[in-house]
Parts: C-alpha cells; sequence; structure tokens
C-alpha cells in the first residue's frame, strides 16, 4: 500500500475517533450495548489467543535481530486448535491470566492478594523468570508484594505480567485507573518496577480500546499511567517519537530500540547475552506492531512477532488490544480460522474455555462498571470513562550494573568458595536428581560472606517449585568480598549444578578488562 493511502487511512481513523477521543479526555460517560461490550470482551481473548498461536514458533528464537522478511510463518485453518491440544504449554501468558480471572469469579471482585498469590503458586503448571522466582518465595513464606520485590527476586523487570494483565485491562473496560488498582494488587506478586509498569501499561491499552479505535490515541494516552521519570515511560516515549520520525519503516525503529534500550540488568540468563525478558523492550515491540500495523491485523501480528525475543507475547498482547478496539464480530475471517472449533477446549492447567471466560470476563466487566461509577441497563451499559493518571514511581535494580559473568560449570560437592570485587552477585544454579524416578529433596544450603553466615535456604528438585538462582544480593558494601556456597545435609544421588555467577557493581563496565601478563 503506497504511503498516501496509509497517511489517508490514519486521518480517517482519527477522524472517526475523534468523539471519543473527547469523552475519555473530558471523564464523561459513554454508553456501549450490552452486545457491543460482549464483542470487544471476546475479541480481546481472541486476539490474544491468535497471536500467540501465530507468534509461537519464533519464541526467543531471534534474539538481537528481528525476523527476516523471507522466513515465512506458517498460519492455516486448524492451527489452533492443533496447538492447544499438542503444545498446550505455549498458552502460559493466558492459563496464568485465566488463573486470576477464576479466583475473581470464585471469590468476588474485592479478593485479596493472597487468594491470587496462592492460587498460581500451587498451581499445577510450570514457570519461569519472575513468576517461578515468585513461586518459590511465597511457598517459602516470603509474601506478595515481597515476592516480586528486586531484593527479593532477580527477574523483577522481566515479562512476566505484562503477559498476564489482559485481564485486567478487559474487566475495566475505558477504566485505565481501575485497571492499575488491580495490577497493583496481583502484578507485584512476581514484578517491580519496570516489570509492573509493563503490566499497567498494557492493561490501560486495553481498557482504552473500548472507548478508540484511534491507535495512536490508545499508545500515546496508555502511557499517562506509567511515571514519567521511569525507564520504561522514556522506552515507549522513544518509540512513538522514533515513528514519527520514520514513519514507514519499523526497522529503523527496531535498531533505535536495540541500541539505546536493549542492555540487560536484572534476568541472570539475559545479563551479557543477547537474550532479552525485561519488559519494556518487548512492550516496545508490542508498541511497534500497533504504530506501525495502523490498525491492520495480518501487519500488527507480522511486525510485533518479527521483532524477535519473547515473539509469542508479543503479538498476542497487540492482537488483543485490536481485537478489544474492533470487536469479535470484526477480527478478518482469515485469522478466525478454525477458532471456532477451538473456543470449547479448556486451556490446560484450568477448568476454562474461551468461551467460559468470555461470559466470566463480561460478568467481571459489569461488576467493575458499577463499582466504578457507571450503570448497567437492560440493553446496554453507561461507562465512566477514566482520564490516566500515573502510577507511583519505583525503580529496581537501583544503582546496580552487571560487570562480569564467570562461569562455573561444575557440580556443588560440600562447598565452593570464590571471591569477587564489587558491591554484589548471581549464583545462577539448579538441584538435580539422578533419575526422575526418585523422590525429590530439598537441598538445604548456607551462604557465607565475608565468613559470616548471610542466610539459609533450600534448593528444591522438584521442577514445579524450583529456584533458579541459588543466590544473591544487590546491596554489599563496594570492595572484595570472600563467598562460601555450603551444603549442609549431602544425599546420594542428589546435588546442585552452579552454571555461572555474576559480579555487580554501584557503576556500570567500561567494557575494557585488564589482565595483568
Amino acid at each position: 500500500m503506497k504511503t498516501s493511502l496509509w497517511s489517508s487511512l490514519l486521518l480517517g481513523i482519527s477522524i472517526i475517533c475523534s468523539s471519543s477521543m473527547l469523552i475519555a479526555q473530558k471523564n464523561e460517560k459513554i454508553k456501549l450495548t450490552k452486545s457491543e461490550l460482549q464483542d470487544k470482551i471476546k475479541g480481546g481473548w481472541a486476539g490474544q489467543t491468535i497471536g500467540v498461536t501465530f507468534g509461537g514458533p519464533t519464541e526467543f528464537r531471534y534474539r538481537g535481530t528481528f525476523i527476516q522478511d523471507y522466513e515465512n510463518i506458517s498460519w492455516y485453518d486448524g492451527y489452533i486448535k492443533s496447538t492447544m491440544v499438542h503444545n498446550p504449554h505455549l498458552y502460559d501468558d493466558i492459563y496464568m491470566d485465566l488463573t486470576f480471572v477464576e479466583v475473581y469469579d470464585r471469590v468476588g471482585m474485592h479478593a485479596p492478594v493472597d487468594s491470587f498469590a496462592n492460587a498460581f503458586a500451587n498451581a499445577s503448571y510450570s514457570l519461569w523468570h519472575a513468576n517461578q522466582a515468585a513461586r518459590y518465595n511465597i511457598l517459602t513464606g516470603i509474601k506478595a508484594p515481597e515476592s516480586g520485590h528486586w531484593k527479593n527476586n532477580p527477574h523483577a523487570d522481566d515479562i512476566d505480567y505484562q503477559i498476564e494483565a489482559d485481564f485486567a485491562g478487559l474487566m475495566s473496560p475505558g477504566m485505565p485507573n481501575t485497571a492499575s488498582e488491580i495490577s497493583d494488587k496481583i502484578g507485584h506478586i512476581m514484578n517491580y518496577g519496570d516489570g509492573w509498569y509493563g503490566g499497567v501499561y498494557i492493561g490501560a491499552m486495553y481498557t482504552l480500546a473500548f472507548v478508540s479505535k484511534d491507535i495512536n490515541y490508545i499508545v500515546t494516552e496508555a502511557l499517562k499511567t506509567i511515571p514519567a521519570e521511569s525507564e520504561f515511560y522514556k522506552c515507549i516515549a522513544d518509540v512513538i517519537q522514533w515513528h514519527k520520525e520514520h514513519p514507514d519503516n519499523w526497522k529503523r525503529n527496531w535498531f533505535e530500540i536495540q541500541q539505546k534500550w536493549a542492555e540487560e540488568v536484572g534476568c541472570p540468563e539475559g545479563v551479557h547475552m543477547p537474550y532479552n525478558i525485561d519488559a519494556k523492550v518487548n512492550a516496545a515491540y508490542v508498541v511497534l506492531g500497533l504504530l506501525y500495523g495502523a490498525g491492520d491485523f495480518t501487519k500488527t501480528l507480522e511486525i510485533s512477532t518479527r521483532a524477535g525475543q519473547d515473539s509469542d507475547c508479543n503479538p498476542a498482547s497487540a492482537a488483543g488490544i485490536l481485537g478489544t478496539m474492533y470487536g469479535y464480530s470484526n477480527i478478518p475471517k482469515y485469522w478466525k480460522m478454525g477458532l471456532a472449533e477451538a473456543e470449547d477446549l479448556d486451556f490446560k492447567y484450568t477448568k476454562t474455555s474461551l468461551n467460559r471466560v468470555y461470559a466470566m470476563s463480561f460478568n467481571h466487566a459489569v461488576q467493575m462498571i458499577k463499582l466504578n461509577g457507571g450503570k448497567i441497563n437492560k440493553n446496554d451499559v453507561e461507562i465512566k470513562v477514566q482520564q490516566p493518571v500515573a502510577v507511583r514511581y519505583e525503580k529496581a535494580f537501583d544503582g546496580v550494573y552487571p560487570v562480569r559473568k564467570v562461569g562455573l560449570n561444575r557440580q556443588l560437592k560440600g562447598s565452593y568458595e570464590f571471591e569477587i570485587e564489587g558491591t554484589g552477585f548471581v549464583i545462577v544454579g539448579s538441584a538435580k536428581k539422578k533419575e526422575k524416578s526418585m523422590k525429590d529433596f530439598d537441598i538445604p544450603l548456607d551462604i557465607y560472606i565475608d565468613g559470616k553466615k548471610h542466610a539459609s535456604f533450600i534448593h528444591p528438585t522438584n521442577y514445579l517449585t524450583r529456584k533458579d538462582e541459588v543466590f544473591w544480593v544487590y546491596d554489599l558494601p563496594k570492595g572484595k568480598h570472600k563467598v562460601r556456597l555450603q551444603q549442609t545435609e549431602e544425599k546420594e544421588g542428589y546435588w546442585v549444578d552452579l552454571n555461572n555467577y555474576i559480579i555487580y557493581s554501584d557503576e556500570p563496565n567500561h567494557g575494557i578488562e585488564q589482565h595483568a601478563h
């Protein structure tokens, strides 16, 4: 399509949606028929499912690079059902969503944070990154919100809540601040700072997609929920600005994101590696798809997927927002191929199908509208649209910089000692057992720093309750420190693999390390 035609299309959309924009800004009430509300909620869940299915085969296969145009990404009739049946773990972002939806359905709109934390901590599905660290914390007595705090969770800035926040937006139509309140409670179970902001921002975009069909407005207005001093805000604001400067070249924008924002600080798997599961970078790819897709489903899915990294969750977020904006009935038939035959299938680890969550989310949205000053009439709902307000400022890994990664690749036998120079470290490793059939064992460990016992903890061999990092600390006095890891009980056939450790300091590495000859 020629540039002039795209410009005309965007201008038309802007004119059509100007009334919705004014309503949102004036904090007035709007009316949606109940069928319109239901259609938008269905569109959000369907879009998310379509997006994660489409991007699934590319997930983290493209790290620090985008997917070239000549690489075909499949889509065909029956693909969704086949994936749900044969690769159900792909839908972790959805069954995590559904865990929280089911708590609301069971406990009510005022369910306490422990209900949500315990539901996902004790669920039978596997977790990773911030979610898994939070699960371990909760099961060992560190409750929310401390379970997501960066000093207790080295993955605090990761994407986890960002990919799970769809439900908060879908149950808060036109009410971004209500979605933020939900995200404050649930998002801090597993994230903090930019990791939390990712969920706040995605949730806000969903809420605004109920009241506007202007993508630029949705992307920009939702950013008002994020503190301007945060790196998350600055990153997304950059993407919006670069889109204005390079409106026809998403790859140029991608390169700008890579150049300025791609350095990983927290996630031990991504530090000193091209792997990036940071919330703000992947949110940037969601926004990339939305802005350059300009309302077109195919372009939006293609770009948010081809940007790489978490390239199933990013198109899921983008398509979910687009599906909410247009409604289920207006999602192109091509993208709904085979969807109907999958809508009665329960997502693995849940008792909820798409058809069931369509109804549950509608019910929750109706209750939220009423709780927030709206009205429920016989055939329509009146929503008191909220003007977005920034949530509080918080920053993970403040003044903390990774300076060196040291490979170990060894088994812990009794004890292991090493020295660092800096302000902290993370030891990456996992508990193992010789045979899968063996009973699980919680391997007890002590950590000593400068000759004094610093902490005692367990390292489970059970994969569901595992600890992916042996130990971490970020606030030691700057200088040299001796570290000793001590196994306090040994059992034949059980051990801890030590993979590497990362050294942190209070100032960044300048990139050149001097070695004595």
